[in-house]
C-alpha cells in the first residue's frame, strides 16, 4: 500500500493559503542561470521541438515536461534541473510545440495527453543513457501519468519511476476549477497567452479561426471547445478531457510513480486526490500535503531548496520511498 499518509512540508509562515502559496513563487522565485546546450529536432510528422539540455557525461537522465502555457525556462523548470544536475545527472527540460519562442509549422500545437511528442523526446534520448526518469508539472504531469499509463509506447518500459507534481488528473473537473470565479486571475492569464497564440497561429492557417471571435472566449473550457478539441481530433471540450485525463490511465501503471498534489492547490478538484487508488497500488506512491498550492511548495527560507524538488529526489534516488 504505497500511498503516503503524512506530509512533511511545512511552508513559509506568510503563505497563508494556496493563492499566496501559488502567486509568490510564480512571480518572486529567483531565476537559475544555467548553461543549457539548446537542440531541435524534427517530429515524424514535420514539425519541431527545442530541447535545452544539461550534460555531463551521465549515465542516468531526467526528463521534465512544463505546465500550460510555460517553457523550459520556468524557475520552477530550472530549479528542478539545476538540483538533479549538481546531484549527478544529465537533464533534459523541453518545450512542447509553440511554447519555445518560436511557432511551430503544423496548425496543432500541444495538449493535456501529446504523449507522441514525449514518446519522440524518449526516442532521441533512449539510446544515450542506462536509466530514464520522467518528471512531470501540471499539464506536464498529467501528459507523463498518460504516457505511462497507456500501455502502448515501447519506450515507456526504459522510464525506471516518475514524478508528477500539481497534476490535474481529472482535466474536465479542474478545468471547471480554474473557471471559478476565485481563479479568475489564472484564466485570465492563460485565456490571453493562448488567444495570442492563436493570432499568431491564424496568419500561417487563418482557417482555424474562420467563424470563430476569440473575443468571446472567457473560460478555458470555451477556449478548449472552439480549437484544443478540434484541432486535434476531438468532438469537442469534453471528449478531449475524457481521453486524455491520466487518472483513467493510472489502473495501467506499471512504472512507480509520484504524485505530489497540495490539498489547497486552486486548480484542482476532489477528484485529484485519487486515496483508494493509491491504497490499492503497489507502483502508485501518492503525498498530499496541505499546504503547498499549485507548483508552489516554497521553502521556509529563501536560500533553501524548495520541497517538490527534494522529494522528487528523494523517490527517485531511494528505493525505499517510504
Amino acid at each position: 500500500m504505497p500511498l503516503v499518509k503524512k506530509s512533511n512540508y511545512d511552508p513559509h509562515l506568510l503563505l497563508r493559503n494556496g493563492h499566496m502559496q501559488t502567486v509568490f513563487p510564480a512571480i518572486f522565485r529567483a531565476k537559475h542561470r544555467l548553461r543549457f546546450e539548446r537542440e531541435r529536432i524534427n517530429t515524424i510528422d514535420g514539425d519541431f521541438l527545442d530541447l535545452d539540455w544539461l550534460k555531463q557525461g551521465c549515465r542516468d537522465l531526467i526528463i521534465i515536461s512544463h505546465g500550460l502555457e510555460g517553457n523550459s525556462r520556468r524557475p520552477y523548470m530550472t530549479g528542478m534541473a539545476q538540483f538533479f544536475f549538481e546531484n549527478g545527472y544529465d537533464v533534459l527540460n523541453w518545450n512542447y510545440r509553440g511554447c519555445s519562442g518560436e511557432p511551430n509549422r503544423k496548425p496543432i500545437f500541444y495538449h493535456s495527453g501529446a504523449t507522441y511528442d514525449l514518446n519522440e523526446i524518449l526516442s532521441h534520448a533512449a539510446a544515450k543513457y542506462r536509466d530514464i526518469y520522467l518528471i512531470g508539472f501540471s499539464l506536464g504531469g498529467n501528459l507523463t501519468l498518460k504516457y505511462l499509463g497507456e500501455r502502448k509506447w515501447p519506450l515507456a518500459t526504459r522510464v525506471k519511476k516518475a514524478v508528477a507534481i500539481s497534476v490535474p488528473l481529472d482535466l474536465s473537473a479542474s478545468c471547471d476549477r480554474i473557471d471559478q470565479r476565485s481563479n479568475r486571475l489564472y484564466a485570465f492569464n492563460f485565456l490571453r497567452s493562448l488567444k495570442e497564440k492563436i493570432r499568431k497561429k491564424s496568419m500561417s492557417f487563418p482557417e482555424i479561426t474562420r467563424n470563430i471571435r476569440l473575443e468571446s472566449i472567457s473560460t478555458l473550457r470555451g477556449f478548449d471547445d472552439a480549437f484544443t478539441a478540434p484541432l486535434h481530433g476531438f468532438d469537442n471540450a469534453e471528449d478531449y478531457y475524457e481521453k486524455n485525463s491520466s487518472l483513467y490511465f493510472l489502473a495501467g501503471m506499471d512504472t512507480p510513480c509520484l504524485i505530489l498534489n497540495a490539498l489547497n492547490d486552486p486548480f484542482l478538484s476532489p477528484s485529484c486526490y485519487p486515496r483508494d487508488m493509491g491504497i490499492r497500488s503497489e507502483k502508485l506512491y501518492m503525498e498530499f500535503p496541505g499546504q503547498g498550492g499549485h507548483v508552489g511548495f516554497s521553502p521556509r527560507a529563501r536560500t533553501k531548496r524548495y520541497w517538490s524538488e527534494l522529494r522528487a529526489f528523494e523517490f527517485i534516488q531511494n528505493e525505499n520511498y517510504l
